[in-house]
């Protein structure tokens, strides 16, 4: 059972993280795009099962707005970006201006209207939410009856490379703890979701050295495992990792894997 103590301890948490998200992601804003290719290959699978008509959308952790400003040409509509970190939102405004709206507010307390959304697009967003059975219940709160929320994530195994390289007797584990595919399943139909499809594919992405894989997890504000202490890295730790990292290289380059989960959910 819960302590008293403890229930206290868990909103503050969650509410450090959230900083520690908005903080990674504003850092990140102005290198997002260049920088997101696997964020981009993985939008794109979750693009093409977009429903042929909606007229009230919503980019759910729409980064800089590349999804937000096609979704508002592919529906005729001016779709409306939400995000956690202003600097992405600065980012998407001075992008694409007002071809969409611009929110900032977290996916597990949407200021909208109940009923309100036709259709909900995330990619590569929600893994960042501390309490996704939270974000399960306000998608289910805010699609209209018959609306879709169309979603990826990632599960356990992603960047598990990343955690071999870094890993040592005595340190914590390096990656997030990924929620699993029957955990967000539960999660969705706990909410009300009762058509629930979810898929899952490894997506797999090689890049030159350790300093471009870092980059492409950095860059883009990505963070790892969160509140567990790390003594401040030193260039033998950076030495070893690489010489780890080495040992899984391919013909292509490092390799880094994205488990890639695919939930498409209709109200």
């Amino acid at each position: 059972m819960m302590t008293a103590s403890q229930a206290h301890a868990e909103p503050l948490l969650r509410d450090g993280w959230r900083r520690r998200v908005a903080h990674a992601f504003n850092r990140a804003a102005p290198h997002y795009t260049e920088r997101a290719n696997a964020q981009q290959v993985m939008g794109s699978a979750l693009w093409s099962r977009l429903p042929g008509q909606a007229e009230r959308v919503l980019d759910l952790g729409c980064g800089p707005g590349h999804w937000t400003a096609r979704l508002s040409r592919r529906y005729a509509t001016i779709a409306l970006g939400v995000d956690l970190a202003p600097g992405m939102l600065t980012q998407a405004h001075r992008r694409h201006g007002d071809h969409a709206r611009w929110l900032c507010a977290d996916a597990a307390c949407l200021p909208l209207a109940p009923r309100s959304q036709d259709l909900v697009f995330s990619n590569l967003a929600i893994q960042w939410c501390p309490d996704q059975a939270a974000v399960m219940h306000e998608l289910y709160r805010i699609l209209t009856p018959g609306g879709r929320a169309l979603i990826n994530t990632l599960g356990p195994g992603t960047l598990a490379e990343v955690d071999y390289a870094w890993s040592r007797p005595g340190r914590p584990a390096s990656v997030l703890d990924f929620l699993a595919p029957e955990t967000l399943r539960r999660f969705a139909h706990q909410a009300g979701f009762r058509n629930v499809r979810l898929d899952a594919a490894p997506e797999r992405f090689f890049y030159p050295d350790l300093a471009a894989v870092m980059n492409s997890i950095k860059g883009v504000g990505a963070q790892l495992a969160p509140n567990r202490p790390r003594a401040p890295l030193t260039r033998n730790d950076l030495a070893r990792a690489a010489q780890r990292f080495e040992t899984l290289r391919e013909g292509h380059g490092l390799p880094v894997t994205y488990q890639r989960l695919t939930l498409t959910l209709s109200r």
